[in-house]
């Protein structure tokens, strides 16, 4: 057991604990500490492999419990911190430092261990006086020392009346010794003979030294190239978390202090030097600068900012000094919140991963069964003692389910630490599984594929009213509303008009539009169905005014004052530069496209056609959202909804895959399987594509771990798998499934000019 001091402090939210965990060898080591856990009163536990990490729910404040439970199981544990992942580092380096060592001896002594049996096997010539004492002299420290990780965590295992991979390796290495010994010594029918004595007995060329000594040093190699690519996988993860600033300097009234980032409030002032990293989120008050968001959004471009913007934790000032007011701080700011939901997605374990480790609890004990009754079998059917050790030796260490054990965890580790450095976060496998399934992308119009960034470039007035009349009407009574439409309007009025009249008995009406007393005049503005609703008869020269301006592609507000229609104000909503091109790449991906719009249908329609959408669903209000896509589900399309606001939610999370653009509301992103940090449409397919090489990439290991253990055990059983060469091809395909893994290190983004971490 690793045993590390000064843990850190302890993080409880919502009565949910997160252990990191040193000592697992593999996932059945974690489902023997996930049952330790699970067997404390009122405590429920989940513990993954690949992240090292435990989550603990119900321990109402008493970490100490959990921590004495995994202990007493055999394995370290200590409190995490989220941005700290000290303990779990130097955790991982002393194991990688242990491999190491014993490794390197155990390489070092098996390559003339080798030498000898082999050679002297093949030319009893060449046999001299206590050569069979040196082979086991060899043989010692590598079935003792080097190999007693195996051998510790199997007698571990025991004690928690348990097995593990670990479990058939050690038995396979110490049968293997065993059998050696007993060879060499002759046995019962060579009564004389001992080690470096006397004439070599018979069968001495069936020596298992080499398989005992090549086995430890397979495995071990194995074990030391699995562990360090799981912790470069880790370090991809953990990249969004790194960008975190460890300290801050403050202005105070003394002075600037340079403290801990923990100790910043909102509201203090952050003077931020040129090149250092922005560690809150918060308001340029003073100073210019370029800022790199890449670190954020994955957009090389840097974005300039002035007095009154606004800036994230994370991201890097450029050449300029700048001074901030702090608004969020910690946990609260949106590089800890992403990191949080990065995180998260290694907590919830895949159906598959659950299947894979109800498989493995079973799968052990069985291959020892197996082996003992194939070893049985050969005898049975005459076979040599030395060669029906062989073989059930080669099923014991060839029917290692460890790849199995990596396949989900390692994959979706490293992709979603690939996709954070992308600007995209995937919140976890049930979104890798409905990636693989939709075929429908809906897209929400306003602050989705538009900026969301209303101007009012079209005022219509009818007989007997001014232009800047209706417009000043129409921005009084919007004053008090808080949708964007009613702040564009009255904004364009206060900049043309100045300051507006008060209103009274304002009145939102949610989907339609609004009303109120502006100067003792009753207002109404909204939608044409609002009017209708409200009685007011909308005039044929109105109407035409409205055909053009939805023709346009505008976003129309009717006004009517005290009962009569006074005129239409239209609205433009720019498409942002990159929503063409990303709709193009869906449609390429072979994803059907639909707009999801409160305009009236032609409004809609003229949107639609300058998008190339396959299809536009207009006139929606904003509680209908959800329906549209239940109605989509109920034709039996796999469903994508991709939206930014509150209004959004509902639909977000009917959806068979809900993206939220991270812009939006916080409510939009816990809706959402998929965030996108990125201010750029086509980060929706780029999110699709990555994660359905995600899901690839987990099927693809899947197949290879489970079809690995298929084809081989019946190989082995039948004599035809020496058992050195399935060590080494055990030890192998561990590393192989990590290493398919870690290509996802390399995934990239359809377009250019997209920059990572």
């Amino acid at each position: 057991m690793t045993t590390l001091t000064e843990q850190p402090a302890v993080r409880t939210m919502d009565d949910v604990v997160e252990l990191d965990i040193a000592g697992m060898t593999c996932s059945a080591c974690a489902n023997t500490i996930e049952r330790k856990l699970n067997r404390l009163d009122g405590v429920t536990a989940s513990v993954n492999f690949a992240t090292e990490r435990a989550t603990v729910i119900g321990l109402d404040g008493d970490v100490d419990r959990a921590v004495a439970a995994v202990e007493k199981a055999g394995y370290g544990a200590a409190p995490h911190t989220p941005g700290d992942d000290e303990w779990s580092r130097r955790a991982t380096s002393d194991r990688i430092d242990s491999l190491r060592r014993r490794l390197t001896v155990s390489a070092l002594l098996s390559v003339p261990l080798c030498d000898l049996t082999i050679l002297l096997a093949l030319v009893p010539a060449w046999r001299f006086p206590g050569w069979q004492l040196v082979c086991v002299l060899l043989a010692v420290p590598i079935v003792t020392w080097a190999a007693w990780p195996f051998h510790r965590a199997t007698l571990r295992n025991l004690r928690a009346r348990s097995l593990s991979m670990d479990t058939l390796v050690s038995l396979g290495a110490v049968v293997s010794f065993v059998w050696a010994i007993v060879v060499l010594v002759g046995g019962p029918s060579a009564a004389g003979y001992w080690i470096g004595f006397g004439p070599t007995p018979p069968g001495a060329d069936a020596i298992y030294l080499d398989v005992a000594a090549g086995m430890v040093t397979f495995q071990l190699g194995g074990r030391y190239f699995e562990t360090r690519s799981r912790r470069r996988a880790g370090d991809v993860l953990h990249a969004i978390s790194g960008l975190a600033a460890r300290s801050v300097l403050l202005r105070t009234p003394e002075g600037d202090v340079e403290v801990p980032a923990g100790q910043v409030r909102p509201g203090d002032v952050v003077i931020v030097r040129p090149g250092s990293a922005i560690p809150v989120d918060g308001v340029v008050e003073a100073g210019r600068s370029s800022i790199d968001t890449s670190t954020m959004t994955g957009e090389a471009a840097p974005v300039e900012v002035e007095p009154g913007s606004s800036v994230s934790a994370g991201t890097v000032n450029g050449a300029g000094a700048l001074t901030l007011v702090a608004e969020r701080v910690g946990q609260r700011t949106r590089l800890a919140q992403l990191a949080a939901i990065a995180d998260e997605a290694q907590r919830r374990k895949a159906r598959v991963t659950r299947l894979v480790d109800r498989v493995t609890r079973v799968f052990i004990p069985a291959v020892i069964v197996l082996a003992v009754l194939v070893t049985l079998g050969w005898l049975l059917a005459g076979a040599p003692v030395g060669a029906a050790i062989g073989v059930g030796i080669a099923v014991l260490i060839i029917a290692c389910p460890c790849a199995l054990g990596l396949a989900t965890p390692t994959a979706l580790m490293v992709g979603v630490g690939r996709g954070g450095q992308l600007g995209i976060l995937v919140k976890g496998q049930d979104a890798l599984e409905a990636s693989g399934r939709i075929d429908t992308v809906v897209l929400d119009k306003t602050g989705t594929v538009t900026t969301g960034a209303f101007t009012v470039p079209d005022v219509r007035p009818v007989d007997g009213i001014t232009p800047d009349e209706l417009l000043g009407l129409a921005g009084a009574l919007e004053q008090a509303s808080e949708h964007a439409i009613g702040r564009a309007i009255s904004g364009a009025a206060a900049a043309r008009l100045g300051r507006p009249e008060a209103v009274e008995d304002f009145a939102a009406l949610s989907g339609l539009g609004a009303s109120g007393v502006v100067g003792g005049r009753r207002v109404l503005a909204g939608s044409r169905r609002l009017l209708v609703e409200q009685g007011v008869a909308v005039p044929a020269a109105l109407d035409a005014t409205v055909e053009e301006l939805e023709a346009a592609g505008r976003t129309l507000v009717l006004v009517a004052v005290d009962g009569v229609a006074a005129g239409v104000l239209g609205l433009a909503d720019d498409v942002k530069p990159t929503a063409r091109e990303a709709i193009a790449q869906l449609q390429a991906m072979g994803l059907r496209t639909v707009l999801l719009t409160g305009d009236t249908a032609r409004a809609g329609a003229a949107v639609g056609a300058m998008l190339g959408v396959d299809e536009t669903i207009a006139e929606v209000l904003p509680a209908d959202k959800a329906k549209v896509v239940a109605d989509l589900q109920a034709k039996g399309r796999k469903v994508a909804m991709v939206g930014d606001g509150i209004n959004d939610a509902a639909a977000l999370a009917s959806a068979d895959l809900g993206m939220a653009i991270v812009t939006g509301t916080d409510v939009a992103m816990k809706s959402a399987d998929v965030i996108l940090v990125r201010d750029d449409l086509r980060a929706v397919p780029d999110a699709v594509a990555l994660a359905r090489k995600m899901l690839g990439t987990i099927r693809g290991n899947l197949v290879w771990a489970f079809g690995y253990n298929i084809a081989a055990i019946p190989l082995a059983a039948s004599g035809l798998l020496n058992p050195l060469i399935a060590a080494a091809a055990m030890a192998l395909s561990s590393v192989l499934v990590v290493t398919n893994s870690l290509r996802l290190r390399n995934f990239a983004p359809h377009q250019a000019g997209v920059d990572e971490i």
